[in-house]
């Protein structure tokens, strides 16, 4: 490839996806010419309450709008795809994906009205893309999603690889292999620089084969007598295909269940993604009219969220579905970092009300297997590729540490591995890598429909409500005379209950209404003095008596 001769610099770093799981986003820029890989979303960590989802800080794009090119996904997971309805309110710039992957994209754009104003254009392994200075072309990777790719992006200063979620899987479900031919060739062209996902580079070993699930999800259909009850993610559909299958195979009818499953399957189907009998599936309102062994059900709840289905039909809360005993009930996905507790409620919900529930640890073959290369898996990625440079992508920072030291046993220079966080920029000038100045980055929080208008002060009075509860203090004042006409009248939410607690109330009117005579007396007036007068006042008086720390609301009206 020629090099360009001026002084421009290429540029690679991640405004998500490093040192985190989830919101992947990654920047290559040479020059004017800027690409971007994947824009995900992440679900927000514990202490991030009321938050719905959490999206990449885009500033550096929105900043340099004028130079995005295109956005590239590797895949249709949400951590790659979900945060595109709202960065693309602010960047209105092509979307490059597979044909499963644009259709999930689609209905999404639908949802939030941008799809007939957002360029889209499908891809596949043999496409190529020109994003000014820079082309792009791409091979068909394996993950736990059809359609899923790598992307190899050429530039002036030498070729960059992003390999996207990816293992090895020599007998995938839908008979598509990897292009490790392809990524061969790439490798043999010299890469310059490889990102590599690295999920499971603390694991041995190669990941397993996705067919193995179908033959422990076959022997569970094959010993229920009562419905079998199939949660896994709405995204995996190698699994629901072997659902789809093992049902079909048992002579049972197949419900679909879960705002986010159904919209998989259709969208699956109607692409050809999935393929379904004509007379196997059933509406849910028709489940009870069928004898229990000839009904299995497909849900979203394998993490064992609140509001899923599968939660709801183990606390009898679901409208159409109710877990009977003698039920069998899989949960076809291992928990997610975080979800631990959720899961483990769930499943002993489920074995309250009488279900055999078969689990990950439980199964003999193992009902799930990891979308992502374990260590081999990894290794060969990079003997495939032998780039001259390696920057560890999507997985937390001792994962990333972990694919490090991989890539230093397969021969690549301790000093050409960049563990990165988000916004570091790793710089390629001549054929030589150098850190340069951090990007800004972080978290862009959405409420509902706001999106980054809830932030730190707004969570830490959140954490603080849930910890202490809240004191609204209302107090009425003369307009002539500043004196107290009504009040102060106190109303205690999540704080004390006030039927038992009416000494201590009684106690903090008192010490209300003394620190509004005093500043009368000192003539303070202004009501933000008035307020944080109160405010002082009642804290300590309320922290000598209980230890806690209520968020205390003063409001002033005056008359």
């Amino acid at each position: 490839m020629t090099k360009n001769n001026s002084r421009s610099k290429l540029s690679i770093f991640a405004l998500g996806g490093l040192d985190e799981i989830g919101k992947n986003m990654y920047v290559v820029r040479y020059g004017d010419d800027i690409a971007v890989v994947d824009a995900g979303l992440m679900f927000p960590e514990e202490e991030m309450l009321g938050i719905d989802v959490v999206i990449p800080d885009i500033t550096y794009l929105i900043e340099n709008r004028d130079k995005v090119r295109g956005i590239l996904l590797t895949h249709g997971h949400e951590d790659h795809i979900g945060g595109l309805p709202y960065i693309l309110k602010e960047l209105n710039v092509p979307v490059f994906g597979t044909k499963l992957t644009m259709g999930l994209v689609e209905h999404k754009l639908r949802e939030a009205h941008l799809l007939n104003q957002t360029k889209r254009v499908v891809i596949n392994n043999r496409s190529e893309v020109k994003l000014g200075s820079m082309r792009a072309t791409f091979f068909k990777t394996n993950h736990s999603i059809p359609d899923s790719v790598g992307v190899c992006l050429e530039t002036p200063e030498g070729r960059v690889v992003h390999t996207g979620d990816f293992k090895f899987d020599m007998t995938p479900v839908n008979g598509q292999a990897a292009d490790m031919h392809k990524m061969a060739e790439i490798g043999k062209k010299g890469v310059l620089c490889l990102l590599s996902d690295s999920t499971n580079a603390e694991r041995a070993g190669f990941t397993g084969s996705e067919r193995t699930v179908g033959e422990a999800l076959e022997a569970v259909f094959r010993k229920a007598k009562q419905r079998v009850i199939v949660a896994t993610f709405a995204s995996n559909i190698h699994r629901i295909q072997q659902v789809v299958d093992a049902a079909h195979m048992h002579n049972r009818k197949l419900a679909v269940v879960g705002r986010s499953m159904v919209n998989v399957v259709n969208i699956s189907m109607e692409l050809g993604y999935l393929r379904v009998p004509s007379d196997l599936l059933i509406d849910p309102d028709e489940i009870n009219r069928l004898p229990a062994h000839r009904v299995a059900v497909i849900s979203t709840g394998s993490q064992g969220e609140p509001m899923s289905a599968l939660t709801r039909m183990a606390h009898g809360a679901h409208r159409k579905i109710e877990i009977l005993p003698g039920d069998t009930v899989v949960l076809a996905a291992t928990p997610i970092p975080g979800n631990e507790k959720l899961v483990s409620k769930t499943v002993d919900q489920l074995f309250r009300v009488g279900a055999n529930v078969v689990y990950s640890t439980t199964s003999q073959h193992g009902v799930h297997v990891s979308g992502h290369g374990s260590q081999e898996d990894l290794k060969l990625m990079l003997n495939l590729m032998r780039p001259k440079y390696f920057i560890p992508i999507h997985g937390e920072h001792r994962m990333l540490r972990a694919h490090g030291q991989l890539a230093e046993s397969v021969g690549i220079r301790p000093e050409n591995i960049f563990i990165s966080d988000n916004g570091d920029v790793v710089e390629f000038s001549d054929g030589k890598a150098r850190y340069g100045s951090k990007v800004q980055t972080g978290n862009v929080l959405i409420d509902g429909l706001g999106v980054g208008d809830v932030g730190n002060i707004v969570l830490r009075d959140r954490k603080l409500l849930s910890q202490d509860g809240i004191l609204v203090v209302v107090v009425t004042l003369g307009k002539n005379n500043g004196k107290i006409l009504s009040g102060p009248d106190i109303i205690s939410r999540g704080f004390v209950y006030v039927r038992e607690s009416e000494k201590l109330l009684e106690e903090a009117n008192r010490i209300v209404t003394q620190t509004m005579e005093k500043c009368a007396n000192e003539r303070v007036s202004e009501w933000a003095s008035l307020k944080t007068s109160i405010r002082d006042a009642l804290s300590r008086f309320l922290y000598d008596k209980t230890r806690r720390r209520p968020m205390i609301l003063p409001i002033i009206m005056e008359v």
